[in-house]
């Protein structure tokens, strides 16, 4: 159905392939799917007309085309451009997208696809329809898929002082005491964005949370108990 989309995907992206930079990439990425050796800037650049000519107002289609392009690749470079084309129509998409989603981070199952996902388009879902989309997400938050764990607690990382903060205590709550580190890392991180406009409620929180575990009570602080060195520059902020 679908398949048009897809070829004009995978045409492009051979098109402007590196194959010498392929092996680098997967390794450093740990990836069992093999990559063609497009960095993002050519990929952008060549998905660029590509992505615009398959634009539609129809986001039920545009779920549905980029989850057909996700599980169709043969390659990591075209489950990117899947998310790619899934933020082009980031307006347009809400809970009813979900599913879709949440497919992809079930099978992606790695950190560079669901933590896309999560802070641009699960969240994008959560601020255009928040009801249905906080209810998935606190279901999400305590089932047996870890990566939708994860993604739940990222879903807001970039709603600052808009963070709703009963719905990320959901989120957070029922992955505490478990030992992954994607989960710690991911409680650490969701903590530490929230620190930027609420530096107040996220010591309390941590506070009030003796499990956490060291790494997401170290990560969710950071920025808090540099607060008076980067004030004189000693303090840079590094990626989670």
């Amino acid at each position: 159905m679908h398949e048009d989309f897809i070829h004009a995907v995978e045409d492009a992206l051979a098109r402007v392939a590196v194959p010498a930079d392929a092996e680098p990439m997967r390794r450093y990425m740990k990836s069992a799917m093999p990559f063609l050796g497009v960095k993002k800037p050519a990929r952008a650049a060549a998905l660029r007309p590509v992505l615009a000519a398959f634009q539609t107002s129809d986001p039920a289609l545009a779920s549905a085309r980029a989850l057909a392009l996700f599980r169709a690749a043969r390659h990591r470079e075209v489950r990117y451009a899947a998310t790619d084309y899934l933020r082009r129509h980031r307006r347009l998409l809400g809970a009813d997208a979900l599913d879709a989603l949440a497919a992809m981070i079930v099978e992606g199952a790695w950190w560079d696809h669901v933590d896309e996902i999560a802070a641009h388009l699960v969240g994008g879902a959560l601020a255009r329809d928040p009801a249905p989309t906080a209810a998935r997400l606190r279901a999400w938050a305590r089932g047996d898929e870890l990566w939708l764990r994860r993604a739940a607690i990222l879903a807001q990382l970039r709603f600052g002082a808009s963070t709703d903060r009963a719905l990320l205590d959901d989120c957070i709550a029922p992955s505490i005491e478990r030992g992954e580190f994607w989960l710690r890392k991911a409680i650490g991180w969701a903590l530490r964005a929230l620190s930027r406009a609420d530096a107040a409620w996220v010591r309390a929180y941590v506070g009030a949370h003796p499990g956490l575990s060291p790494l997401s009570r170290r990560e969710a602080l950071r920025l808090i108990d540099v607060a008076p060195r980067a004030s004189r520059g000693a303090y840079a902020p590094r990626h989670a």
